[in-house]
């Protein structure tokens, strides 16, 4: 049985799966698709924490399906920009763990994931399997991937327009 390291960017899912579909992603049809005929070695979802009630039970239903949550705190710049993301961290964990696993599923459209996928499956011999909204994953990303799938369809709730 294949090992798995399942790697979530949660913020990058919300917003593009909201911005081309106004749906919010399904991870529970995720984690089934990508966990299918494998062990999961690890699974780490990583958000950023605003502290509010709606986001901290959403955060419970990833634990409940298998993830480790990962939080970062929300920084509101004084000249109105905002940090919030988990590239280094990602990346970090990536390269941590790839010597445990056979696959190292990422969920994300970010372009700068390509690097990364690269250097998993040239310098670490595992194969790269992308998840991400098809219109807005970056082409650098697909390419670099061992395997690419779309996130749309049955990967997604509510109702299909």
């Amino acid at each position: 049985m294949q090992r798995a390291l399942i790697l979530l960017d949660v913020q990058n899912l919300y917003y593009t799966s909201r911005h081309a579909y106004q749906r919010n992603v399904d991870y529970n049809a995720f984690w089934a698709q990508a966990t299918q005929g494998r062990h999961v070695s690890r699974a780490i979802a990583y958000a950023i924490d605003r502290g509010d009630s709606k986001q901290r039970q959403f955060q419970n239903i990833l634990r409940a399906i298998g993830f480790e949550v990962r939080l970062k705190p929300f920084i509101q710049r004084a000249d109105g920009s905002a940090k919030g993301d988990w590239d280094v961290g990602i990346t970090l964990d990536a390269i941590k763990h790839a010597g445990e696993v056979e696959v190292v599923i990422l969920a994300s459209g970010d372009g700068d994931f390509a690097l990364l996928a690269d250097t998993l499956r040239q310098e670490h011999d595992v194969e790269v399997e992308v998840y991400g909204v098809p219109s807005l994953t970056a082409e650098a990303l697909v390419r670099s991937a061992s395997r690419f799938i779309p996130i749309e369809g049955r990967l997604l709730l509510g109702p299909t327009r």
